[in-house]
């Protein structure tokens, strides 16, 4: 497997792509500072959009790196960035990837968070030649589990008190995709 790094990838209605500095200022403002966005998460909500510009930064010199995975989604009907989608954990032996999301809340419910991650998942299985993508979530949060269920993923099992997060101590569900 040879890592290509962020590759731009367009669908009918997102463009996935790398992040731009002045992406920072609709990141915070579209997700990264509601509490209703980040309560599954591992992350607080911003609280000011000087830490959105911090992170935005080094994500930005992290595509220096070609094992870099770390998309912006953009709508294109009102051309901003309305979340992201990025391989949060690579295992190189078994050529596993994990992957992780996060989308603003009015654009919830729309089917935007599947269109993404299956277009990820088609970049790294065809041009990347991933054996296997997988994802957790909160089992409090079982949307998040239908948009991977959706990209044709298989739950594979829970694990009691196996994650942390803004809301506590939390059970996982466990997902994964292999190459066909």
């Amino acid at each position: 497997m040879q890592h290509k790094g962020t590759k731009r990838i367009k669908t009918e209605r997102l463009l996935l792509r790398k992040f731009r500095m002045e992406d920072a200022a609709y990141m915070f403002e579209n997700w990264a500072s509601d509490p209703k966005v980040t309560e599954f998460l591992t992350w607080q909500p911003h609280g000011s959009p000087d830490v959105t510009k911090a992170i935005v930064t080094e994500w930005v010199n992290g595509y220096s790196q070609p094992n870099f995975y770390q998309w912006v989604i953009e709508l294109k009907e009102i051309s901003q960035p309305i979340g992201s989608i990025s391989v949060v954990e690579i295992d190189e032996e078994s050529q596993t990837f994990e992957i992780g999301y996060c989308i603003g809340a009015r654009w919830w419910g729309k089917g935007i968070t599947a269109e993404a991650f299956k277009q990820v998942i088609h970049y790294l299985f065809e041009e990347l030649g991933v054996q296997c993508i997988t994802a957790k979530h909160d089992t409090e949060n079982p949307n998040s589990g239908k948009v991977m269920q959706k990209c044709g993923m298989q739950y594979v099992g829970t694990k009691e008190k196996a994650g942390k997060n803004n809301r506590g101590i939390c059970d996982l569900a466990y997902y994964e995709l292999n190459r066909n």
